[in-house]
């Protein structure tokens, strides 16, 4: 084999390769290989969306760039990717740095690297097991990452302490002043609490019960990482929390800038694995968050290791068309907390730059109204827009709070406040669209604008920005839908046409801001495994009990009746089956079995009748209210049961004792459902007779 390949401008290295790969992920890996080699990267979120698969979702997703694009380097740096798999993030990094080493086992997922990033000219694969190449890598990286890699120490390294014994290879290669970059699931995440299945192993709760060796994976808690940091002499240590967890982080947060109450609301969000929903996350989240625990439970740890970094919050929008895709940083330079926001595409700086158009704009109409706009400039590159750093509480927060203390005279209050001033530039021929409750920060009695991203250029009605705000206020969190909607919209005089009207305009808008490709929601939606809730799974599971009871009624010479019927303990196993035995008195008449309270199937086995059989198929002796299937290999009946109320009545008035009458049953049923039973009934007409 040849030591070296050339792909596009990457280079291979197969120097330390042991000739075979030693996991795969199947045949997927050739699918994902042959669009690496057939598809630019502008049709990704087509492809994804057609493939409709959570692996090629997960590999070729652009947001799984997110974790690293934050990463303050320059093409001065050099940076060693550990574990860089697919190329997810590789090609972030390239253009982010001037030289990228991967290290990866994987023969073919590195070609699929190669080719999905071959413009990239600053990159060197290395193929093989690191602990081969690691004696051969430089030791001046100022970057190391390690982005869903660590928690396979063991694997890389073995021996009794691997995690620790990995960290210190690691910084080996590390220059002076150069940081390891970690990120990894936290094995107390709440979305595991929540009834998410283990990310690594697949199974409920595994990471919360404890790993087992034969798992080959190990994830850990906070303070689980921080005795490996301690252990290792890591001085400098950084947790950052990306959310909703590292693999499509689209906010992380820091111990400088942690989650606000309502803020983490995008908790559905898996994609790979059906899982169980046992509460409302966010709602716990916001508990969570009132007590001070939220790093305890955050889905995923960032971790830096090494020197301080600028950057307290970032929340990507890049979940848009590639003109509208932008980043918010909150950054805090020497004491100094500013607000930048950047776009995350060439085609994204004409939106970048057009906000200082609409400040200069917005400022002139607000001016002396007593609502503030936040100012901003722009910077020499033209791809970002630096705001100073506003004190204050968001409007909705404080909407929040009154809703939480059932105070609606409080949220009025705070309304019809924002009404007034949203109203103050009435005349104007410029609107904030994005004048949303949570762009208003309120600091004693100074209200501030702080985001001006989407504006028009000509007059709106101050209660069309009322409608959207209010709009856009109860589509984020369920919980607001105790407001009197109809009544604000009333107050507000909005008519039913134009409350129709923005709700098409609003449409519209989203439309447009996503683009053509679906939103991450949609794509959910679209790949992601079930949610199946705790509640309905419950009242499914007492409903289905109760649909599979089985009801006696006795004829005692008055015909059927409530008064003469029960239910019987005895009950179907898990194959559907039941055995049981009736006792009734001399005086009956006929016995009626109902199998199921619901459609069903029926395969009855046997009626005995005081030691004696009874042959089912007597249409005198025994009437069944459902269709009958022939089989005359069989001395029991299967019938299907067309019907919610099916049973099966036995004619006995002849056979009965002055006493010790006793009937055995042995049977099966299977329920059916409404729909089942129509295409089954259609199906019957075509085959039987009936």
């Amino acid at each position: 084999m040849e030591l070296r390949e050339q792909i596009g401008k990457i280079t291979l290295d197969y120097s330390k390769y042991p000739g075979e790969d030693y996991y795969c992920d199947g045949a997927i890996e050739d699918t994902m290989l042959d669009i690496a080699k057939n598809f630019a990267k502008v049709e990704y979120p087509r492809i994804i969306e057609e493939y409709a698969n959570w692996p090629v979702m997960y590999h070729f997703s652009s947001q799984r760039e997110n974790i690293v694009d934050w990463i303050p380097m320059d093409k001065s740096a050099k940076v060693l990717e550990i574990g860089s798999g697919c190329g997810a993030i590789t090609g972030a990094l390239s253009r982010k740095a001037g030289e990228v080493t991967c290290v990866e086992l994987s023969k073919k997922r590195s070609l699929i690297n190669a080719y999905r990033n071959q413009d990239c000219d600053n990159v060197t694969i290395r193929v093989g097991n690191f602990k081969d190449i690691e004696p051969e890598l430089d030791t001046d990286y100022d970057y190391c990452l390690l982005i869903g890699v660590f928690e396979y120490g063991q694997s890389y390294m073995g021996g009794d302490t691997p995690y620790e014994d990995f960290l210190k290879i690691i910084r080996k290669h590390a220059k002076a002043g150069g940081r390891v970059v970690i990120a990894i699931e936290n094995k107390t995440g709440l979305k595991y609490w929540a009834g998410c299945r283990e990310d690594h192993v697949g199974s409920f709760f595994k990471s919360l019960e404890g790993y087992q060796p034969k798992d080959g994976v190990k994830t850990f808690s906070k303070k689980g990482l921080n005795r490996i940091f301690e252990s290792c002499g890591e001085s400098k240590v950084n947790f950052y929390y990306p959310y909703p967890d590292y693999k499509f982080m689209n906010t992380l947060f820091s111990d400088d800038r942690l989650p606000k109450k309502g803020e983490l609301c995008l908790n559905s969000r898996n994609f790979d694995r059906d899982r169980v929903l046992l509460f409302d996350e966010k709602a716990v989240f916001d508990e969570i968050l009132e007590d001070g625990d939220f790093d305890r439970y955050s889905n995923s740890y960032l971790i830096v290791l090494g020197d301080d970094v600028e950057t307290e919050y970032v929340r990507y929008s890049n979940d848009r068309a590639d003109e509208y895709k932008v980043c918010t940083e909150l950054l805090n330079i020497s004491g100094n907390r500013i607000i930048k926001k950047r776009a995350l595409a060439k085609s994204g700086e004409a939106h970048i730059q057009a906000m200082r158009t609409h400040f200069e704009g917005l400022h002139k109409a607000y001016m002396n109204t007593g609502l503030n706009i936040c100012p901003c400039k722009l910077t020499e590159d033209g791809r970002s827009v630096v705001f100073p750093y506003i004190k204050g509480r968001q409007l909705s927060e404080l909407m929040d709070e009154c809703l939480d203390k059932a105070d609606a005279e409080g949220f009025k209050t705070l309304f019809d406040e924002y009404v007034k001033h949203i109203s103050s530039a009435k005349d104007a021929q410029i609107a904030d669209m994005d004048l949303v409750f949570s762009n208003i920060l309120i600091d004693g009695k100074d209200w501030t604008a702080i985001d001006y991203e989407w504006v028009e250029e000509k007059h709106v009605e101050p209660k069309e920005l009322a409608f959207r705000a209010l709009y856009c206020y109860m589509l984020e969190d369920e919980n607001r839908v105790i407001l009197n909607y109809d009544s604000i919209i009333k107050e507000l005089g909005i008519t039913v046409d134009e409350e129709q009207g923005y709700r098409e305009r609003e449409a519209l808008f989203q439309k447009e801001v996503t683009g053509k490709y679906k939103s991450m929601g949609e794509l959910r939606e679209l790949i992601g495994g079930k949610i199946l809730s705790l509640e309905k799974s419950i009242s499914d599971a007492g409903l289905e009990a109760s649909r599979r009871k089985i009801r006696i009624y006795l004829d005692l010479g008055k015909g059927f009746n409530e008064e003469d019927a029960y239910y019987l303990e005895e009950s179907y196993d898990s194959e559907g089956f039941v055995e049981f035995a009736i006792d009734f008195p001399s005086n009956t008449c006929k016995v009626r079995i109902d199998p199921a309270q619901d459609y069903a199937i029926s395969y009855i086995d046997n009626i005995s009748f005081n030691g004696r059989a009874i042959d089912i198929k007597d249409n005198k002796r025994v009437y069944i209210n459902g269709k009958k299937l022939k089989d005359s290999a069989s001395q029991g009946i299967t019938a299907v049961f067309f019907n919610d109320d099916p049973n099966i009545v036995v004619e006995v008035s002849d056979m009965v004792r002055s006493t010790g009458n006793t009937m055995l049953v042995s049977m099966k049923t299977s329920l059916l459902k409404g729909e089942m039973v129509e295409n089954l009934a259609g199906n019957l007409k075509r085959m039987i007779r009936l």
